[in-house]
């Protein structure tokens, strides 16, 4: 097991935007959920993302944190073969509430949709990246005031 300089797990499950990036080469912003050792992004045939992985699986992504008042900065880099997976709605709940917040009556409507449409008919699906390369740096400094 890889030993890390901070505890991924727990930066991983702040509500944070990764980028991932795909053969193009394109970089596009994401929200993903972290669960099970992968991150899980949704994604469909309306998005340009889906047909990048169905033509090729090879993927980067990147999660980063800077804050420049306290010097914190963390980021971590996975690297692997991105698998597009059928759509559930639990799933897609807890990832959504971990950006949008618990009330869904909140929730802007091009959210909600996912949650309460048939996946299979709109094509919604994820796509899971099991990183087969993390790396993680602490590149904090120290704020002198």
């Amino acid at each position: 097991m890889a030993v890390h300089p901070f505890d991924v797990d727990t930066f991983l499950h702040k509500p944070l935007t990764a980028r991932v990036a795909t053969h193009g080469p394109t970089v596009r912003p994401v929200w993903f959920l972290w669960e099970e050792g992968a991150f899980w992004i949704l994604t469909g045939p309306w998005a340009r993302l889906y047909e990048r992985v169905r033509a090729d699986p090879a993927v980067a992504l990147v999660v980063d944190e800077c804050e420049l008042a306290t010097g914190l900065v963390r980021q971590v880099i996975a690297r692997g073969r991105a698998e597009l997976v059928p759509f559930d709605v639990g799933r897609g709940r807890r990832k959504l509430t971990r950006y949008l917040g618990a009330d869904e009556s909140r929730w802007d409507a091009r959210f909600t949709h996912y949650l309460h449409d048939d996946p299979a008919r709109r094509g919604t699906t994820w796509l899971r990246l099991e990183p087969s390369s993390l790396t993680a740096k602490d590149l904090s400094y120290t704020v002198v005031p």
